[in-house]
């Protein structure tokens, strides 16, 4: 073996070492990355902004991996725990799904049921009810429809009258806000008086409540004969109740 086979071999050699300790290095690099990332972990992202109070559904998430050691201890790691939940603040798009965001839904108690109406919006939320909040409903009746007619068959010379139909109802829902083509009944010959009024556009919420039987349908009325309804917030621990006296208004007894 001539000088030039020898070079030739020594530099061979000196290169498979080398390449041996670039692997190393790879090596030991990849492994001192993975025990400080360590397996990694499904988790959920939003996909969209969802509004404060609305109920969750699992298609505004979309499924991502994160190193365990990352994950925050809250976050959800099963979409089954949205189901049946709202959100309790505004929730951004690409925010971590965690657990302190969500809330279960308001539930009905036994002999209650669900009944839903749409609220003006300008009149009667105003955005600050929410799920599991608590209101009074009052409705204004238009003073030539707030009575029957008379034997004679004249219309009873009544005045208008403003009446709190449900005390302390609780609210389940609040829908999106919707446009709302609706009759203005105080242009025409009044709620339940099948007279032409006026029609007007405008925006509503549609609300839902938990109610019994009774003031299920006190509220069914009210949104078909009332001229309005509107939505009083009570505050969290407050008195729901409204006394006999101060549950029907009229300007002649305010005196």
């Amino acid at each position: 073996m001539n000088s030039r086979q020898r070079r030739g071999i020594i530099l061979l050699l000196l290169s498979v070492l080398c390449a041996a300790g670039a692997a190393a290095g790879v090596l030991v690099v990849v492994d001192d990355a993975a025990s400080k990332v360590g397996p990694e972990v499904t988790a959920y992202r939003l996909r969209d902004d969802v509004p404060a109070y609305r109920t969750l559904d699992e298609g505004a998430f979309e499924r991502i991996a994160m190193p365990r050691r990352w994950l925050p201890p809250t976050a959800v790691t099963d979409l089954a725990a949205v189901r049946g939940k709202i959100a309790v603040t505004p929730l951004r798009k690409g925010s971590l799904l965690q657990s302190d965001m969500i809330v279960d839904r308001p539930a009905l108690a036994p002999g209650q049921q669900e009944i839903a109406i749409m609220i003006d919006a300008a009149t009667g939320v105003a955005g600050k009810i929410t799920p599991g909040a608590r209101v009074n409903i009052y409705a204004t009746f238009d003073g030539r429809n707030a009575a029957p007619a008379g034997k004679d068959g004249k219309e009873q010379n009544t005045p208008p009258v403003s009446k709190v139909i449900v005390s302390g109802a609780q609210v389940l829902e609040v829908g999106r806000l919707t446009p709302l083509d609706r009759q203005d009944r105080r242009a025409g010959s009044g709620a339940g008086g099948g007279g032409g009024g006026v029609r007007q556009a405008g925006e509503a919420v549609p609300i839902t409540f938990a109610l019994d039987t009774r003031d299920a349908q006190r509220v069914a009325y009210a949104e078909s004969f009332a001229t309005h309804v509107r939505l009083a917030l009570v505050a969290p621990g407050g008195d729901t109740g409204v006394s006999g006296s101060d549950r029907t208004y009229t300007l002649d007894g305010d005196k």
